[in-house]
C-alpha cells in the first residue's frame, strides 16, 4: 500500500473484511460460521483498531465494510451475517467504537448483490445506524443495476458504491468483447447513482493464482496477468481505463438521453412552411451511454455500441452538433 500511495498520494482506500479471526466464529474456522454475539464488542474494537493503525502507518481509510458477501458463506474466508444480528452490532457496538475513537472513516452497509436492496433499507431503517452509515454498497452477481436507483429513491440523503465485480475473458482471445463490459460495470453503475467503480480484481499469474484451495476463486483473471517479468493487460484493464483516465475524482455525471427516454424534436407544419411544432420522441434506439463533467469543466461521453451492427449517433451539446459512426461491438470515449 505505502508504494501504491508513492505513485498516488490521492487515491481512496476501502477495506473490507471477507471474515472476522476464527477465535471469535461459531465454527472456529475462517470459512463460513458467524460472528459469536459475545464477541461484538471485541470485533467493533477490531475494526476502529484497524482504521488507527493504518493511519499510523500513513495510509488512510476512506470507508470500510463491515463484512464481504454477508449472505455468501462459501468462500475461503466468508462469514454470514443475517441482518437482525447486523443491526445490533452496527447500533450498539460498531457505532459507539467508531464514536469514542472519534474516526471519520466511512461505513458502508451490505457490500453485496443486487438482488437484495431491502437488507441495507431495512438496516437504515434503524435511527442510530441511518445517522452513523455513509451509504450503501453492492456487487452485481445476482439481482439488476436498477436495484441502486431504488435504493437511491427510498433513501437520497445516502450514498451509492459498487464495490466489487468480476470481469473476465478466455485467454489469447484475438478480440476484446469490450461493449458488454463496459455497459455494465461504467455505464449501468454511474447512471444508477453510483459513486464509483471497483473492478475484481488487480492482478493474477496465468493460472489466476493466487487464490484459496477451498472457496477460492480459480477464474478471477486480474485486470493484469503477471507472468513472471511479462505483463499482459485482459478486458478489465480496458474496461476501466474507458472511465478512469478521463473521468477523474470531483467529476460529476451529468444528463444524457437513454433508452426510453424522451427527447424534444422540432418539425415543420406540412401546409404552412416556416411553422414549427413540437414532438416527443421516445428513444428506442439510443445506445448506452453516459456523460460527466470534470473538475477542469470538460464534458466526457461515453457510449457502447452493443449491437451487431454500425450505429451512427448525434451528440447535442450547447447547440453544437456531432455525427459519429460506432463499430460493432466497439466503444468509444469523447471529451470536448
Amino acid at each position: 500500500m505505502k508504494e501504491v500511495l508513492q505513485l498516488s498520494p490521492d487515491i481512496k482506500i476501502l477495506g473490507s473484511p471477507w471474515s472476522a479471526p476464527a477465535w471469535m466464529k461459531t465454527n472456529n474456522n475462517v470459512r463460513g460460521g458467524a460472528l459469536k454475539e459475545e464477541c461484538y464488542p471485541a470485533y467493533a474494537l477490531y475494526l476502529a483498531k484497524y482504521v488507527q493503525e493504518m493511519k499510523k502507518e500513513g495510509i488512510a481509510i476512506d470507508a470500510i465494510t463491515i463484512q464481504n458477501e454477508p449472505l455468501n458463506s462459501k468462500n475461503t474466508p466468508s462469514m454470514q451475517w443475517q441482518l437482525n444480528q447486523q443491526m445490533v452490532f452496527l447500533r450498539d457496538h460498531l457505532y459507539p467504537a467508531f464514536t469514542k475513537a472519534g474516526l471519520k472513516t466511512k461505513v458502508l452497509l451490505f457490500d453485496h448483490n443486487t438482488d437484495r436492496p431491502d437488507y441495507p433499507l431495512a438496516l437504515l431503517s434503524d435511527p442510530a445506524i441511518s445517522r452513523f452509515a455513509d451509504g450503501v454498497a453492492f456487487h452485481n452477481y445476482g439481482g439488476d443495476m436498477g436495484a441502486m436507483s431504488t435504493v437511491h429513491m427510498a433513501r437520497p440523503d445516502k450514498n451509492v458504491y459498487f464495490t466489487e465485480q468480476t470481469i473476465t475473458e478466455t485467454p489469447g482471445s484475438p478480440t476484446i468483447n469490450i461493449a458488454p463490459a463496459v455497459k455494465r460495470m461504467l455505464i449501468d453503475t454511474t447512471r444508477n447513482w453510483s459513486r464509483n467503480v471497483i473492478l475484481w480484481n488487480l492482478a493474477a499469474d496465468p493460472q489466476n493464482k493466487p487464490h484459496t484451495d477451498n472457496g477460492g476463486c480459480p477464474m478471477c483473471q486480474g485486470a493484469i496477468t503477471i507472468d513472471k517479468d511479462a505483463v499482459s493487460l485482459n478486458l478489465a484493464y480496458y474496461t476501466i481505463a474507458h472511465a478512469s483516465k478521463f473521468v477523474r475524482p470531483g467529476s460529476v455525471r451529468i444528463g444524457s438521453t437513454s433508452r426510453g427516454g424522451q427527447t424534444v424534436a422540432l418539425t415543420e407544419d406540412e401546409e404552412r412552411p416556416g411553422l414549427k411544432r413540437i414532438a416527443l420522441i421516445e428513444n428506442t434506439q439510443v445506445l448506452p451511454n453516459v456523460a460527466f463533467r470534470t473538475p477542469e469543466g470538460k464534458m466526457v461521453l461515453i457510449v457502447a455500441n452493443d449491437t451487431a451492427s454500425v450505429s451512427s449517433f448525434g451528440v447535442q451539446y450547447g447547440g453544437q452538433f456531432a455525427s459519429i459512426r460506432l463499430n460493432p461491438g466497439a466503444v468509444g470515449t469523447y471529451v470536448w
